[in-house]
C-alpha cells in the first residue's frame, strides 16, 4: 500500500509500519489532561506520539490547554486568551483529575518540547477558533524551529486557514483538517459557537 503523500515529509512517520498510537492530550485516562505528567506518561507507555491543544495568552506565549477557559481543569474562572502566562502558572491543574497530582501547572509549549521532543510524533492542533487571525500558527512554527522538531511534528486544526499559514511559514510539516460530524460539529468549532457557550 502506497503511503500517504500528506505524511511523506515528515521523518517520524518512516517508522511506523504498524497502526500508530497517539495519546489524546497525554495519558489523559490517568493523569490531568495536556499537562506534563500525561505527556510523560505517554511516552512511558510506548505511545507514538500525543495530540495537544495549543491558545495564545494574552502576552503572546503558546500554552496547552483544550477549552477556551481554564474552568474545567483548574476550576477558576479564566478565559485563557485574556491572562497573562504568569497568571495561568499560578493556577493548579492536577488535583481536580487527583489529589496525587497537586501542583501540576499549565505547561507552555517550550516545556512539552523540552519533556518529549524528538522522543515521540507530536501533534499541535492549532486551536485559536475563537481568533482565528492572531499570531498563533507563527508562534508554534518559532517554538519548533527552536526544538528543531520539525521532523517530529505534525499540525492539525479545524480551520483551513491555519493549514494554510503552517504550510507557507513551514512547508516541510504534514498537516491535518480536522471535521466534526453534521451542523452541530460546525457550529460547536465556529466562532458562533464559542460565543454562545459558558
Amino acid at each position: 500500500m502506497q503511503r500517504n503523500p500528506i505524511l511523506s515529509s515528515c521523518d517520524m512517520f518512516e517508522k511506523f509500519t504498524q497502526p500508530v498510537i497517539i495519546a489524546h492530550r497525554g495519558s489523559s485516562t490517568r493523569a490531568p489532561e495536556n499537562t506534563l505528567s500525561a505527556f510523560k506518561l505517554a511516552l512511558e507507555e510506548r505511545a507514538d506520539g500525543i495530540e495537544l491543544d495549543a491558545k495564545l495568552t494574552l502576552d503572546g506565549q503558546v500554552v496547552v490547554i483544550h477549552d477556551q477557559t481554564t474552568d474545567r481543569t483548574t476550576g477558576f474562572k479564566g478565559t485563557v486568551s485574556q491572562m497573562l502566562l504568569k497568571e495561568l502558572k499560578d493556577l493548579e491543574a492536577g488535583s481536580l483529575f487527583d489529589p496525587k497530582f497537586l501542583g501540576e501547572q499549565i505547561p507552555t509549549l517550550d516545556e512539552v518540547f523540552e519533556e518529549v521532543g524528538g522522543k515521540m510524533l507530536i501533534n499541535v492542533e492549532l486551536t485559536n477558533y475563537a481568533s482565528p487571525r492572531d499570531a498563533l500558527v507563527a508562534k508554534v512554527v518559532d517554538i519548533v524551529k527552536r526544538h528543531e522538531a520539525q521532523n517530529s511534528v505534525l499540525f492539525s486544526s479545524f480551520f483551513a486557514s491555519n493549514l494554510r499559514r503552517a504550510a507557507v511559514l513551514m512547508p516541510e510539516v504534514p498537516r491535518a483538517i480536522l471535521c466534526s460530524a453534521g451542523i452541530f460539529g460546525v457550529l460547536a468549532r465556529s466562532n458562533y459557537g464559542y460565543r454562545a457557550s459558558p
